[in-house]
Order: structure tokens, then C-alpha cells, then sequence
């Protein structure tokens, strides 16, 4: 299996293993459905094992609480396999699902995150949104290309205006203007690739 220690996921040989594209997830997932618990699971443990990690650390403050919280996801997402049908959801959006739901039991139990954690206001539900949200975001950002991200991040994330980020780039505007199009579009991707669905 793999591990997460220190929020990195490495697979039994020791080489980190990117999110690959929706549909291999769903093959893999449909795998466990059938009964082969060797391979596909180890392989989507590795795909998906960091982002959750860093869902339960930054949410609860503690590795172990976070190492906790991939551990029985991917016990619940053995478990409740047969019930995958991806034609409802990617196989992202359902292991996302179940550790969204985890977070949610773990952040509600008392012994499980220091008070400061508490939501001010809004339910524990928007806090753990959020935090999956961010954390789902910054990761697709990564894996655009620098050019993209850089324009993105930005126009969107800094609220830059085209002219500006033109200038301190050194590129024209509508250059700006083409990368933000493409850029937005390949993070759409992106984040459909994380199984992120907007609710």
C-alpha cells in the first residue's frame, strides 16, 4: 500500500504517482466493484491518498488524525464499491464523497481538533467544504502549464487587470487575455480530473 507520511504519496516502489485521467479512475474503481482488491485499489490509494491527507490536516491539525482519515476512506470506499455507478459520478467525486463525509465525523468529535478549529459561523459542513475546495483548487492549479497558471492565478486569484499582469510580464494584453481563456478551461479540466464537482 502506500503511504502518506509527511503528506507525500509514494507507491510500494517508492515513485510518486499523479491523479491520471477520470476515466482510468472509474475503471479502477469498477474493478474493487467486482471483487479485485490487489491492484486497482493500491494503484487509486496512490492516485488519491495526498489530497486526502492534506483535507485531514489541514482540517484537524494532527498527522494522525489525517493518516486516519485516508485509512477509512479507502475502507468505505472498498465497502461501498458495489454502489459506484459512473454514470452519476467519476470515481474521483465518489472517494471524494466518502472522505468529505469522514472529515465531517471527524472534525464534529471533540477529541479530534483543537477549539480554534470551530467554525465561527456556518455549519461544520461549509468548514469542511472549504477547506476540500481550496485544497482541490491549489492541486489543479499545478498541474496547468506555468504560463497558464501564472496568468490565473494573477487575474483571478490577485485580481490583477490584463494591462497589469501585461506589463509586469513583458507580454501584450491580449496575450494576457488568451492565456486567462485557456488557462480557465484547462483548470475546468483539471479539476474534473480531481473528481471535483461544484454543488
Amino acid at each position: 500500500m502506500a503511504s502518506t507520511a509527511g503528506g507525500t504519496v509514494q507507491t510500494t516502489n517508492g515513485v510518486g504517482v499523479p491523479p491520471n485521467d477520470p476515466q482510468t479512475d472509474n475503471e479502477l474503481l469498477l474493478r474493487i466493484a467486482a471483487g479485485d482488491l490487489g491492484g486497482p485499489l493500491e494503484e487509486l490509494y496512490a492516485r488519491f491518498a495526498r489530497r486526502l491527507y492534506n483535507l485531514g490536516y489541514r482540517l484537524l491539525g494532527n498527522e494522525g488524525l489525517a493518516e486516519e482519515l485516508v485509512q477509512e476512506t479507502f475502507v468505505r470506499v472498498w465497502r461501498a464499491s458495489a454502489r459506484f455507478d459512473p454514470g452519476i459520478a467519476t470515481a474521483g467525486a465518489f472517494i471524494t464523497g466518502i472522505a468529505r463525509n469522514l472529515a465531517i465525523d471527524l472534525y464534529r468529535r471533540p477529541s479530534s481538533r483543537p477549539a480554534e478549529r470551530l467554525p465561527e459561523n456556518g455549519s461544520v459542513d461549509d468548514a469542511v467544504e472549504q477547506v476540500l475546495v481550496g485544497l482541490t483548487v491549489r492541486e489543479a492549479l499545478t498541474m496547468l502549464s506555468p504560463a497558464h497558471r501564472e496568468v490565473v492565478e494573477a487575474v483571478y486569484g490577485r485580481g490583477e487587470r490584463a494591462v497589469e499582469v501585461a506589463e509586469r510580464l513583458g507580454i501584450p494584453a491580449a496575450t494576457v487575455r488568451t492565456r486567462s481563456f485557456h488557462g480557465l478551461r484547462a483548470l475546468a479540466a483539471a479539476l474534473e480530473t480531481l473528481g471535483f464537482e461544484p454543488t
